[in-house]
């Protein structure tokens, strides 16, 4: 009789763990009367509002597993197109060629904005008394010069890749 009862004790106690634990996968969905919308785990006392149980299904702690980047793990159907490498050379080539090109432009821009933030920085007009209104007018100048820089080091990752 001891051990049954030792065994209904320990059902007991699970259910009402397996039943709180359940009960943390409800979530309340709450409109006030000024129709705003809330979102809680506890049910709240506040009558004005009205409330609806969201049943949830729980979460899945375990991360879906991850594919090393860049590598394509699937192969290619069997009637796929393939490149010949001499095509591929090509358009690496191309590509290279087009990027290089891009990055004289690049610097070109660049050097054309740097001058033009010299130029508006030796310039002080009358109606810039403080430092704040010469700041204003520069950072165009200054945003330009860093977009260009950007520019610059991402072509230059690019043709990094290509080496």
């Amino acid at each position: 009789m001891m051990k049954l009862f030792r065994e209904v004790s320990i059902a007991s106690a699970l259910l009402a763990t397996v039943s709180a634990a359940h009960a943390a996968d409800v979530m309340y969905q709450c409109v006030d009367p000024q129709g705003r919308k809330t979102f809680s785990n506890v049910k709240p006392a506040d009558k004005g509002s009205k409330c609806t149980a969201l049943n949830l299904e729980p979460l899945n702690p375990v991360p879906a597993p991850s594919k090393p980047p860049g590598k394509n793990t699937s192969p290619s159907p069997a009637g796929f197109p393939k490149v010949g490498e001499s095509i591929q050379k090509e358009r690496d080539n191309d590509r290279r060629r087009i990027l290089e090109n891009e990055l004289q432009a690049e610097q070109k821009n660049l050097d054309q904005a740097r001058k033009d933030l010299a130029e508006q920085e030796s310039i002080r007009s009358g109606d810039e008394k403080n430092d704040a209104k010469v700041l204003d007018r520069l950072e165009p100048y200054k945003n330009k010069v860093a977009l260009h820089e950007r520019n610059i080091e991402a072509i230059e990752k690019e043709l990094d890749k290509l080496r």
